[in-house]
């Protein structure tokens, strides 16, 4: 098979970041995204010198014309589109539903679902006339069950998990896939952000059954693996990768 063509949103911190330096070092060709132009091409040098071809396309995905413009870019480009990986998010404003706006309810919206729906809108573009591909979008362990004081964020991977799953079944049989990656907490800036302090924080690890926050890296080979065709039977689905979470 010819490199793969991996397009990645919210690619410059966390998660994204750690799955763009993964990609890169199983050689595939890598369109980075997100936000920060100087974060951004500093990623792309850094996977370059890995030797990987990277390239770096700023983007928010919020907006339809930026998400057209990346995948139109990363085809000229590369010529191609292999695999995607939506991961472009925010936890929102934490707080009881008390306290919620239409101003919070878009802010996490906007980006967590419209987000995703719109990057999978472009993406299959490319792929259904290929006949091949993979995507994989960003659920959590709030993507099956509530959360207190996260209302929104929970609302939002609810919707993400079944946009997913709808998409899925809509393009079965075409060679595309359709998946998710649920992550548990992970040690990131979205977590430190969402704990507010150590003490919450230590909280929440002691309520996962392997004691402890997962790193990026893990969801990162998670996902490496859903791109490959390692996982050609699957499909519509959301992989856990939460320390036991799912399972309590």
């Amino acid at each position: 098979m010819t490199t793969p063509v991996v397009l990645i949103t919210g690619a410059l911190t966390g998660i994204g970041r750690a799955t763009a330096l993964a990609f890169a070092r199983e050689g595939a060709r890598v369109v980075v995204s997100g936000r920060s132009s100087s974060a951004g091409e500093d990623l792309a040098a850094e996977l370059r010198e890995l030797g990987a071809e990277a390239e770096f396309i700023r983007a928010d995905v919020r907006h339809e014309e930026d998400v057209r413009n990346l995948v139109d870019k990363a085809v000229t480009r590369f010529g191609r589109l292999d695999v995607a990986f939506n991961n472009a998010g925010t936890e929102g404003k934490p707080g009881p539903v008390t306290e919620q706006t239409d101003e919070s309810y878009a802010a996490t919206f906007d980006t967590n679902v419209l987000g995703t729906l719109l990057s999978m809108k472009h993406e299959l573009r490319v792929m259904l006339p290929q006949r091949h591909g993979s995507i994989i979008n960003v659920s959590s362990i709030f993507g099956t069950i509530g959360g207190a004081g996260a209302s929104v964020y929970v609302a939002s991977k609810h919707a993400v998990e079944g946009l997913t799953k709808s998409a899925a079944l809509e393009v079965a049989g075409s060679g595309v896939r359709i998946n998710l990656v649920a992550p548990g907490p992970i040690d990131t800036g979205m977590l430190a952000r969402f704990t507010g302090s150590d003490e919450v924080k230590a909280g929440l690890v002691a309520g996962v059954p392997l004691k402890r926050v997962g790193r990026p890296e893990e969801i990162a080979q998670a996902v490496v693996f859903l791109a490959s065709d390692k996982a050609s039977f699957i499909t519509g689905t959301s992989i856990p990768v939460d320390g036991g979470k799912a399972a309590q």
